[in-house]
């Protein structure tokens, strides 16, 4: 009999994150001061928000959107920025089809305009900095994944951190000018020249499970239930330990 594997997760939709301190149970204005076009279905939004808490790596937050004829939708987004960035808070979304709340800000949304935001919210996928850290992502799964790098290199942590990330194509890997040696993209349906495009596999994660840092990996897994599933699957068959898999999924 096949033992089924079930490891510790999490669903990133409304609902499901437990709000981490009272500070974050409070909406607060967020004002619109950029946007930058990561891919041709993603961007990146970043808000002025004075009275940010601050936040962990890896957390949340809710955004709130209130239309002139009091119509109210709310939606859950993880935190590009890293936590130095004070009094600001970046959001990457991927412009969804038919999606009210992301369409809006890929077709209305500009500079000066105001949401409400609450958070930061959830602990479970948070990494403080303090362990290795082996993150895998695909599509938009990569931003709370990136608010880790950029932390890492923020504080020029020593402690290990890799990052493995899935995109169909070249032109929609998001963020893909600021990757550097701690970074291997991959892609599924289209590769630049001479490299072979496929999914996640084993060959991927070999190099860093065969021999992990001394304290062993804490690994972080976000993405779709499909990319979830197979990645986690994968770590779990070349011997990370259940227990320190985390994972994010969406869709």
């Amino acid at each position: 009999m096949t033992e089924t594997f079930t490891p510790p997760t999490r669903f990133a939709v409304p609902g499901r994150i437990a709000v981490s301190n009272r500070a974050a149970a409070t909406w607060q204005p967020a004002r619109l001061v950029e946007i930058l076009r990561e891919t041709p279905r993603a961007s990146t939004f970043r808000f002025a928000v004075p009275g940010w808490a601050g936040h962990l790596p890896g957390q949340h937050l809710m955004l709130r959107l209130t239309a002139a004829d009091g119509y109210v939708a709310q939606r859950h987004y993880s935190i590009a920025s890293p936590p130095d960035d004070t009094g600001h808070v970046e959001l990457t979304l991927d412009h969804v089809e038919g999606g009210e709340v992301s369409g809006w800000f890929h077709q209305v949304a500009r500079p000066g305009d105001t949401v409400e935001v609450r958070g930061p919210l959830s602990g479970f996928f948070a990494w403080p900095g303090d362990r290795p850290a082996l993150l895998l992502g695909a599509g938009s799964g990569v931003v709370p994944l990136m608010s880790m790098v950029r932390h890492h290199r923020r504080r020029r942590l020593t402690v290990p951190i890799r990052l493995l990330v899935s995109a169909r194509a070249p032109e929609d890997l998001i963020y893909g000018d600021e990757y550097g040696d701690e970074t291997t993209p991959f892609f599924t349906r289209t590769a630049p020249p001479g490299v072979r495009p496929g999914r996640l596999s084993a060959a991927h994660l070999e190099p860093y499970l065969e021999q992990p840092p001394a304290a062993g990996w804490e690994a972080y897994v976000c993405g779709s239930n499909g990319f979830a599933e197979h990645a986690s699957r994968l770590l779990a068959e070349l011997g990370q330990p259940v227990e320190r898999i985390r994972i994010e999924r969406f869709g």
